[in-house]
């Protein structure tokens, strides 16, 4: 029987709030885990998930990161309409806003394989095989997580897990202004730039078209069913 993953379309949803729910949907997996491998019993049965998010401009730093790698003072970032948080991701500074298909999985690893280098590779191989259906050779870095473009990164990765439950995930620039990545040195990374589906195809990408490949290619590549979720509806 194949695992179950629910997709969720959350919309676009302040950063803050939506770490929060990241937070209730992976304490809810970590809790029915323990309660199963304690023999008791569960009210409900807690399937994975998959969110897909829009942020407003926001400027997040993960726990290992360098605070100067974000170029504009905290108080010039009302300017242009940002806000910045430290969160507990793995990983350095990096940009979500408008445009970019930002995606949380809410994974118990237990069920697939317990290796936080291998999950971070197979996102990276459902990212490669989105930009493929796009006819954009996307591919890794060596010693580099998130996924690149030549030279340009199009898809930055931070994560982290307890009791190998996974959250935060992966954003993927697709129509996004990347003017907002000038103010900071994206993924503590000097001298790389990004880029995004939209500006190397030349037009607007249907962000639709794009969240039904992710999604394919997540079932693909993690062996899993999925199932589509009112975000309304989710609890």
């Amino acid at each position: 029987m194949k695992r179950i993953i629910e997709i969720v379309d959350a919309g676009l949803v302040p950063y803050k709030k939506m770490w929060d729910r990241q937070k209730s949907a992976q304490q809810k997996l970590i809790r029915q885990k323990l309660s199963i491998r304690d023999g008791k019993q569960t009210e409900h049965l807690y399937n994975d998930m998959l969110f897909f998010v829009e942020h407003p401009h926001v400027y997040t730093l993960g726990k290992s990161g360098d605070s100067d790698n974000l170029l504009k003072g905290i108080a010039e970032l009302t300017d242009i309409d940002a806000e910045y948080i430290e969160i507990d991701r793995g990983g350095d500074i990096t940009y979500h806003g408008p445009g970019q298909i930002v995606g949380y999985p809410i994974l118990d690893l237990d069920n697939y394989f317990t290796d936080i280098h291998k999950y971070l590779r197979y996102l990276e191989e459902v990212i490669i095989k989105t930009c493929s259906d796009f006819d954009i050779a996307a591919g890794r870095k060596e010693g580099l997580t998130g996924v690149w473009v030549g030279e340009e990164k199009i898809c930055a990765m931070g994560i982290r897990c307890s009791r190998w439950v996974t959250m935060h995930g992966f954003a993927l620039n697709v129509n996004t202004d990347l003017t907002y990545f000038n103010h900071i040195v994206p993924c503590g990374i000097q001298n790389k730039s990004v880029t995004s589906l939209s500006k190397i195809k030349g037009q607007f990408i249907d962000p639709s078209n794009v969240k039904n490949k992710l999604v394919q290619h997540f079932a693909d590549v993690f062996d899993a069913e999925t199932v589509k979720i009112d975000s309304a509806e989710q609890k």
